[in-house]
């Protein structure tokens, strides 16, 4: 579970429309305790590191800027839990590329953007076994 206050939802909607017809990509930081739902407190917006030619419907973030992130939410107390982008004409639902991608523990925020406009944000888990995704609930605050 995630919970995320209306304002950062809005923030990643509004950074998936700018970026439009590329996708946008940030981290997503906040507190995690057990059995509480991930509660995001800020987010990090990050360039899209793959080539110009394919960020439309891919995204990268550089090893040196995860460490950086990293850093910096230690420095407020906060971790990072999640991560975010944008789905470009597509459904706000995870691609094979993504879950190759992707690490089991976080969540992992997608927007749809279609036409330029961002529509649904939905979240999702990767299991342990790194097989598929399960949708995250999230608690709109």
């Amino acid at each position: 579970m995630l919970e995320i206050p209306q304002d950062l939802a809005l923030r990643i909607k509004a950074e998936g429309e700018k970026a439009y017809p590329k996708e946008c990509c940030g981290f997503v930081l906040g507190t995690c305790q057990d059995s509480q739902p991930r509660k995001t407190h800020a987010l990090i917006p990050i360039a899209n590191a793959w080539e110009t030619a394919e960020q439309y419907h891919r995204f990268s973030i550089e090893p040196e800027a995860f460490i950086k992130v990293e850093q910096e939410a230690r420095a407020q107390n906060l971790d990072i839990i999640g991560f975010y982008h944008s789905h470009p004409d597509h459904p706000a639902r995870p691609s094979d590329y993504d879950r190759e991608q992707a690490l089991p523990g976080y969540s992992y925020l997608i927007v749809a953007v279609e036409q330029g406009r961002a529509s649904a944000l939905t979240g999702w888990e990767l299991l342990a076994d790194r097989s598929t995704f399960t949708e995250e609930e999230i608690i709109w605050r």
